[in-house]
């Protein structure tokens, strides 16, 4: 028995080459001989030409499926940067939460993209969420880990407790504040782009999975940021050498260890080189008594024996520590600042691919192996944390001091989903 033919896959690149030679005068009858294919077959690729050349797909693409619009195609992308953001967050999300965000998604860029008529309907139903599972591969998970521990009456007694220290003190928001630690593979992008999939097929190592720690820190006014903190596996990067940079003029504190961790001597370094230096001159440039509050979760590298141990100058700063298993439900920075400022890296990560591709020769994948690398990720960071919006910062505090947080604030957290 003879074997079966095996049909030839024309990728969407070869038809778009078919389509250029004979728009140069190459006839039909040779390009079928050129690419040993039917000129029947030839005759439909340049039958369905228009549609072909203006497709924008990922290379080794064969077939065009139906064609959505400008906005859908936006609404997609946005969508997975914010599920991928969620998943790193470690939060769960539910069917009616993704259909809601899909409709949010797609209101707001009917408003902005030219041409797009906002009367157009998108209900985001169970059917296309279906369809859009199976073209993303997007499946249910199990939820692990703190979230799924955290302990919901302890956080209830703490959240009495807090307002009672805070009302004994005298403390306004302006002087109290909150820091936590995240960790952030800096080079990751959602799995399901075609890059990390190429990726996952190469040898050795992966810069996907290069990982640093960073520690942010604001206050429960939302109108003072603190210089991070980020702990990397390198002291002196290459690239670091390469631009002669000198690190004390980074937007970060850098610190380094072989781990990529916030230790006890490193996170006291923060605290001493960058936070109390800045909160002093911040509170004095209010006018405020020089005198705050710093709200920490109890992991190792917080150490109670750490309020004991300051020195004399930085008395001002007074130090309490969450219940355990309570950071999720009451911590300000997990209510949405670092899955904030995560979003908006990715985001702002994503535009520089954009940039770079539409406006040089570079491919994206020649782009991201050789011209991005950790100085340029800095640069993100620093954006991503200016972007973090003055009500984001203020509204965190909602589940743990409500009374600090006006009520036109207390919607953010819809909105922002």
């Amino acid at each position: 028995m003879p074997p079966k033919k095996v049909l030839k896959k024309i990728t969407i690149d070869e038809k778009k080459e078919i389509i250029e030679k004979h728009e140069h005068g190459v006839r039909v009858s040779n390009l079928s001989a050129q690419y040993k294919m039917a000129k029947s077959t030839i005759s439909i690729i340049l039958k369905n030409k228009e549609a072909i050349k203006a497709a924008n797909v990922s290379k080794g693409v064969t077939c065009l499926s139906k064609q959505r619009t400008q906005v859908i195609e936006e609404v997609k992308k946005l969508f997975l940067v914010w599920l991928n953001e969620k998943q790193l967050a470690g939060n769960s999300v539910s069917e009616g939460l993704i259909c809601k965000k899909a409709r949010h998604l797609h209101d707001d860029l009917s408003k902005t993209i030219p041409g797009t008529s906002e009367a157009q309907e998108f209900k985001a139903s169970k059917d296309w969420f279906e369809k859009f599972k199976r073209r993303t591969g997007l499946h249910n998970v199990v939820r692990h880990g703190e979230a799924a521990s955290s302990d919901s009456a302890a956080a209830e007694a703490y959240k009495a407790t807090f307002a009672s220290f805070i009302e004994k003190k005298g403390y306004v928001p302006h002087q109290v504040f909150n820091c936590d630690e995240t960790r952030l593979f800096w080079k990751k992008m959602p799995r399901r782009t075609f890059i990390t999939q190429e990726e996952i097929k190469l040898p050795g190592h992966k810069p996907m999975k290069d990982r640093l720690t960073l520690l942010l820190c604001s206050n429960a006014s939302g109108d003072f940021k603190v210089k991070p903190l980020l702990v990397y596996h390198s002291e002196n990067p290459r690239i670091f050498k390469k631009n002669h940079v000198v690190k004390t003029r980074l937007p970060v504190l850098w610190k380094s260890n072989s781990k990529a961790w916030v230790t006890r001597i490193i996170f006291k370094e923060w605290l001493y080189e960058v936070f109390a230096p800045s909160v002093k001159a911040y509170l004095q440039e209010k006018g405020l008594p020089v005198r705050c509050f710093l709200l920490m979760d109890n992991t190792p590298t917080h150490p109670p024996s750490l309020v004991d141990n300051m020195d004399e100058d930085m008395n001002f700063i007074q130090v309490k520590f969450l219940p355990p298993n309570t950071t999720p439900l009451i911590q300000p920075m997990d209510q949405q600042v670092i899955a904030n400022f995560k979003r908006l890296y990715t985001k702002a990560l994503f535009s520089r691919c954009f940039q770079v591709t539409n406006d040089t020769d570079l491919t994206l994948r020649d782009f991201w192996k050789n011209h991005f690398n950790i100085f340029h990720c800095i640069n993100l960071f620093d954006k991503a944390w200016n972007d973090v919006t003055y009500r984001t910062l203020k509204a965190s505090w909602r589940k743990l001091w409500p009374e600090c947080v006006p009520e036109r604030d207390f919607d953010l957290e819809e909105t922002s989903t």
